[in-house]
């Protein structure tokens, strides 16, 4: 679809391929925040939750920072999940807007 639209319209049609595909994924999934043991009133939300072992991370930015490694680390240490993508389809070409975060846990 090419750079310039929102995030929202970027993540609704990857969740269209995946399923597509025939992959189970969740779309803005509320996980419950803890602080000193007590939940907090906002959930945290993941974008794509794909088989609950993988999050992906929607952007549409004109760059990645390191904000955005950062939350997608914490979305794994808080999930206890190994595997992450962040994707920018702010990009000429989607590839470009792929990386892969790992969490050794």
């Amino acid at each position: 679809m090419g750079p310039g639209l929102l995030e929202s319209i970027y993540e609704e049609c990857l969740l269209h391929e995946i399923h597509e595909r025939g992959i189970h994924a969740e779309q803005q999934v509320a996980i419950p925040v803890l602080y000193k043991g007590k939940r907090i009133k906002n959930d945290l939300r993941l974008d794509l939750w794909i088989e609950r072992q993988v999050i992906i991370e929607v952007k549409a930015v004109e760059a990645l920072n390191p904000v955005h490694w950062a939350q997608l680390m914490t979305y794994l240490k808080l999930t206890n999940n190994r595997l992450g993508l962040l994707i920018n389809f702010n990009v000429k070409l989607l590839k470009q807007g792929v990386k892969r975060i790992a969490n050794d846990l």
